[in-house]
């Protein structure tokens, strides 16, 4: 048997980790990898056109599986291309493994050709950024970058000469059982003791829920029922929590809705539970504050805490709700309740009235059409900007579904990369990219690696020809909008011309049939959707210093929009509120 090379070893360590492919583009100093990859049959090399969509698309598979994912970028420009989708995976706590390739060892310093310098560039979007500059160090210090990728969420950099590589593996090497799923994590007693005494003293409790309470569904609704709460979430948390809550009243922040920021500013203990929510104008300065996450760095980065608790939601909750005392008064949970169905009901006529006639197309309607259609366990991927306040009020969460964005990096152009490391993972699975045409045509040579893999992504995309939240940023600040237009681009001629299903919607009457046949054809599809771009929205509370640096609208131009079936959701919940 011939001894192994160090690429070959890497790959073994990799496939025992779980990676099941290895997202990126062939190239000099990643040849040795990528060759051991051809050789062994438990891992896959995916070849996409841009490493940026390599990183975004390994990010999304480790958030549908929870399970380690990988890319990889070759010398100098090669893996400085993944930087923005590693920022992406790492805000996002995506379990990620990137190799970057790198000049010749002895070269390393000397100015050499396509030389940088990726142990320095990629240590703010990692937890693990080393080099391989030794054999020897093989295959500890993978492991290490694989067990920090995992245990801490997040992203490791390894980064390997290509010469490195391709010399032999080190004799009687010590390879060690992974680590390959987190723990969970529970506070101490004396943590959950003034937790439980400051609930027990509050009459109004109020818990805002986030990505955290992912795998806590059960626990928040059994601890909102004992203290009579209503929960409200931030976009991250939305999937999690929304659906099957009878104390739902919706989303604050930018792309808010509903009551959540009443019910989180009339209370008298606000909990945060599993959100680092990035807007602190949103939040109350007046009431107590606890916040329960299982990271210890995000506590309190965002408003003064009265109580830290580190922990995850799931165990912090089931030591913590036995010993609350139940609470009985269900005056502020209905009036927060009422409230929520008032507000929906104020805004909903916006994507109902006479929305067959409208051209162009309202894109209120198109997402609220796009929710109804979709499977039952679809993974929406959304591009950020105007997409990510139609998936936020159009969407419907069952608990089975995936929502998947830039939402807390905030770049464009992600929704098509992530759709195809959503798709990778099951492509029996119905994924939809919600793109804009600005985020689609930033990467959209990747839409050439669906084809070419013939993965069954559906693009819906919301075209509207301009950079619609940009256009918003500058009218908040007082601008002319200006370079935010984009040519009127048929994007389903594009589709057809690169081998795929492309059809173009110009009139409300043909999307229903539009999608229906995108969604039954077997490969790759694209609707392209004119959309009007005078579309906006805004959050349901404006103050002066929430319009600093981010798009919100002048109500002068803008309607609220619409809400989809989250009215139907609150109108339900209404039967819980005891009749006078």
């Amino acid at each position: 048997m011939a001894k192994q090379n160090v690429a070959e070893q890497f790959v073994d360590i990799l496939a025992r980790a779980g990676v099941k492919r290895l997202y990126g583009v062939v190239g000099d100093s990643l040849n040795p990898v990528v060759d051991a990859i051809r050789r062994n049959s438990a891992i896959d090399w995916i070849h996409v056109r841009h490493e940026e969509t390599a990183a975004f698309a390994a990010g999304a598979e480790a958030q549908v599986t929870g399970s380690l994912a990988a890319c990889a970028g070759s010398c100098g420009p090669g893996n400085l291309h993944l930087i923005n989708g590693l920022y992406d995976a790492h805000r996002s706590m995506a379990p990620v493994l990137a190799l970057a390739s790198h000049i010749p060892s002895s070269e390393i310093g000397l100015g050499y050709f396509q030389e940088t310098h990726p142990e320095l560039l990629f240590q703010e979007c990692s937890h693990y950024n080393e080099m391989i500059s030794n054999q020897e160090q093989m295959p500890r210090l993978l492991q290490t970058a694989i067990q920090h990728a995992i245990g801490r969420g997040g992203v490791s950099v390894v980064t390997m000469p290509g010469d490195i590589a391709s010399k032999p593996a080190p004799e009687k090497s010590i390879e060690h059982a992974l680590v390959t799923e987190r723990p969970g994590v529970r506070p101490g007693d004396d943590e959950i003791d003034k937790l439980c005494r400051m609930v027990d003293e509050a009459k109004r409790v109020t818990l805002f829920c986030g990505s955290g309470t992912a795998g806590a569904h059960a626990e928040v609704m059994e601890f909102a029922e004992k203290i009579k709460s209503p929960v409200g979430h931030a976009l991250r948390g939305k999937e999690w929590i929304q659906y099957d809550n009878p104390y739902d009243v919706g989303m604050s922040g930018l792309l808010g809705y509903g009551a959540a920021y009443e019910a989180t500013h009339e209370c008298d203990l606000l909990i945060l539970l599993g959100t680092d929510f990035p807007y602190n104008a949103f939040l109350p300065d007046d009431v107590k504050i606890v916040q329960v996450d299982v990271r210890p760095e995000h506590l309190g980065r965002r408003s003064k805490l009265d109580l830290a608790v580190w922990g995850d939601v799931r165990e912090t909750l089931r030591c913590l709700t036995p010993r609350v005392k139940p609470k009985s008064d269900r005056k502020f949970l209905d009036r927060m309740l009422k409230k929520h169905a008032n507000a929906l009901e104020g805004v909903v006529k916006a994507y109902t009235r006479k929305v067959e006639k409208h051209v162009p197309i309202h894109p209120e309607y198109v997402a609220s059409v796009l929710d109804e259609m979709a499977d039952d366990d679809a993974v929406f991927t959304v591009d950020t900007g105007m997409n990510n306040v139609w998936a936020a009020r159009y969407l419907t969460p069952n608990g089975k579904r995936r929502v998947i964005g830039s939402f807390s990096h905030g770049s464009m152009a992600n929704a098509l990369p992530q759709a195809i490391g959503a798709q990778f993972t099951d492509r029996d699975r119905q994924v939809v990219a919600m793109s804009g045409d600005g985020g689609f045509s930033m990467l959209m040579g990747d839409f050439l690696t669906l084809v070419q893999y013939d993965l069954p992504v559906k693009v819906v995309l919301f075209n509207n020809s301009s950079l619609g939240m940009v256009e918003l940023e500058m009218l908040v600040a007082g601008l002319p909008s200006y370079g935010t237009t984009n040519a009127n681009t048929d994007y389903a001629a594009i589709a057809r011309a690169a081998g795929a299903y492309g059809v173009r919607v110009e009139k409300p009457k043909q999307l229903q049939s539009a999608l229906k046949d995108a969604f039954k054809h077997k490969g790759p599809a694209l609707v392209d959707v004119v959309t009007d771009p005078n579309a906006l929205s805004i959050p349901p509370k404006i103050s002066a210093e929430m319009v600093t640096g981010f798009a919100l609208s002048a109500s002068k131009i803008v309607l609220d929009g619409g809400v989809g079936r989250m009215l139907q959701m609150a109108r339900s919940n209404l039967r819980n509120v005891p009749r006078p």
